[in-house]
């Protein structure tokens, strides 16, 4: 689901009385948006609970959202993580510029992501 869309889910529940936290990594888009809490993640789009397959990630960032939830003094309350994707900045050049990599590896990763989403079609059955 888009930053936006969920940005407004959570507008929307905290006006009916539901606290909630927003993880994200669009930290343009959710502050516009307003929303009361902010867990901001500084890594590739979808990947604001934390790195694929890294549990320590994962409950690291889990942890921090729950912290923000019970501790957030003010509206529009943003809290950055520590975590880091990769130590070398260049990885945000690199995972926006698909040109940048070469085709065999753009093969290999679609391959990759094809296998994942068929295993998880069998698994939700």
């Amino acid at each position: 689901m888009c930053h936006q869309s969920v940005s407004l889910a959570a507008r929307y529940l905290e006006e009916h009385g539901i606290a909630t936290v927003v993880l994200g990594c669009a930290r343009d888009i959710v502050e516009h948006c307003g929303v009361p809490r902010f867990l901001f993640s500084d890594f590739p789009l979808g990947n604001a609970a934390g790195r694929p397959f890294d549990e320590d990630s994962q409950r690291i960032t889990s942890r921090l959202a729950l912290d923000l939830l019970e501790s957030a003094a003010a509206p529009r309350t943003t809290v950055q993580s520590p975590l880091v994707w990769s130590e070398d900045p260049g990885w945000k050049v690199d995972f926006c510029d698909l040109r940048r990599i070469p085709p065999s590896e753009r093969a290999s990763r679609r391959s990759a992501f094809e296998a994942e989403k068929a295993r998880a079609r069998e698994v939700s059955r």
